[in-house]
């Protein structure tokens, strides 16, 4: 078995706490669904949010999904590059599991499809 990183992202259009963490349950569950774990298998999720978005933290929609409450989450603000995708939350899933690297699917929702195109049609 390895760990394996999980990469997605999502686009929001307002800086409001139901938005965001709507957001990000679905974003979650978008990459629960095309690589099929469950949070017993997840090491730690990263969770990074553009500097747009301070209404609340994007980690409590986690912690209030059933089962995700002992999964290690971290929060932080991406890195502030001018030109950027705005209010855009990301996440680094680590999950330990048997699937190769080319097995794991990465999820790009809205907007954010456009930051890494290779990857949204998979």
């Amino acid at each position: 078995m390895s760990t394996r990183g999980i990469r997605g992202a999502i686009t929001v259009d307002a800086n409001e706490e139901n938005v965001i963490l709507g957001a990000t349950v679905a974003l979650l569950n978008g990459i629960v669904d095309v690589n099929r774990f469950s949070p017993e298998d997840i090491a730690c999720v990263w969770v990074t949010v553009t500097q747009d978005l301070d209404a609340t933290f994007p980690a409590r929609a986690i912690r209030q999904m059933p089962g995700w409450e002992l999964v290690p989450l971290m929060c932080s603000l991406e890195i502030p590059v001018k030109g950027s995708l705005e209010k855009c939350i990301r996440l680094m899933v680590l999950v330990n599991t048997d699937a190769s690297q080319t097995e794991i699917r990465h999820v790009y929702m809205g907007d954010a499809q456009s930051l890494r195109p290779d990857l949204s049609g998979k």
